[in-house]
């Protein structure tokens, strides 16, 4: 008799067991890499792209962050794309671009990569345009304000295209959209007061930056970035300097100074350097660092 029951207990645990497996059918187990979600890798266009991305994506785990141009590519308004830059995107999800006409490349990126989801940061933004040739200007990330709607702007692509990780994205987004209103304070209670607002800068990186901090641009030398000016491009380069009665002229340190160097010799203007962020270290606070190096140099230039 004892052993019958013991028989009969086994079987009814057994069916017991065999129930509640049955019940999990469909159901994974979870790894670490389930743990982690789907492995997702992000390309960004350039720099302050891929600052921007560094901190939306910061922590967060399995989400990976290349960028696809060189630490010390600037502008790329003739960038062209290399075979090591098409390996990258291969097995990229996502690629982040500053828009508003700034990647030229992008066609062909599209054309060999249509599955891949494009986040353009600069959409739905207010566009300045260039008053040398009526374009828009794309350099939004320049000024505070326009850093803070890219940002906002990639954050929220990223939650509608990764929505597991989405409750992530947003609360790095806040977080660095604080850091960054804090800066733009902080530059605010410099600059504002200061009597001097007139400026001279290289090229059309800063339309952005001088309207939210009230600067005027009283002129723009026109040459293209990264390139030295012919003489006669330099001469009639002093010359709008002389004109424009300017004191004070900016140039960035991501290109060559013997033409900054010779037109603040001729015109008796001081010369300093603004950084416009399209260069720098793969740190997720580079882009703060640049913009508190700016003030400094923004407060000793126009006392």
């Amino acid at each position: 008799m004892k052993r019958k029951i013991a028989g009969m207990l086994l079987i009814v645990t057994l069916l017991i067991l065999t129930g509640c497996a049955g019940g999990n059918e469909g159901t994974p187990v979870q790894s670490n890499q389930d743990e982690e979600g789907t492995p997702l890798k992000i390309v960004t266009s350039f720099y302050p792209m891929y600052i921007m991305a560094l901190n939306i994506t910061d922590g967060i785990p399995g989400v990976e962050v290349v960028n696809l141009t060189e630490p010390t590519t600037g502008c790329l308004h003739d960038y062209q794309l290399t075979p090591g830059d098409m390996v990258n995107l291969q097995d990229a999800q996502i690629m982040i671009v500053n828009g508003a006409g700034m990647e030229s490349f992008l066609d062909k990126i599209t054309e060999n990569s249509s599955n891949m989801k494009m986040i353009d940061a600069s959409k739905g933004l207010e566009l300045l345009q260039n008053e040398t040739d009526g374009e828009s200007n794309p350099h939004l990330w320049v000024s505070i304000s326009g850093a803070i709607s890219q940002t906002k702007n990639i954050g929220q692509q990223l939650a509608e295209s990764d929505p597991d990780r989405a409750a992530l994205y947003l609360a790095n987004t806040e977080t660095y959209i604080e850091k960054l209103e804090q800066l733009r304070t902080k530059m605010h209670q410099t600059i504002d007061p200061l009597d001097n607002r007139d400026i001279v800068t290289f090229h059309e990186a800063f339309p952005y930056f001088a309207r939210e901090f009230d600067l005027n641009i009283q002129a723009v030398i026109q040459r293209e970035p990264g390139s030295e000016p012919s003489p006669g491009e330099l001469t009639d380069t002093i010359q709008v300097v002389k004109a424009s009665g300017a004191k004070v002229l900016f140039a960035e340190p991501q290109y060559g100074d013997t033409a900054a160097e010779t037109i603040a010799r001729e015109t008796g203007a001081q010369l300093y350097y603004l950084d416009p962020a399209v260069t720098g270290p793969a740190d997720k606070d580079a882009y703060l660092q640049i913009m508190e190096d700016n003030l400094q140099v923004l407060g000793e230039a126009l006392q």
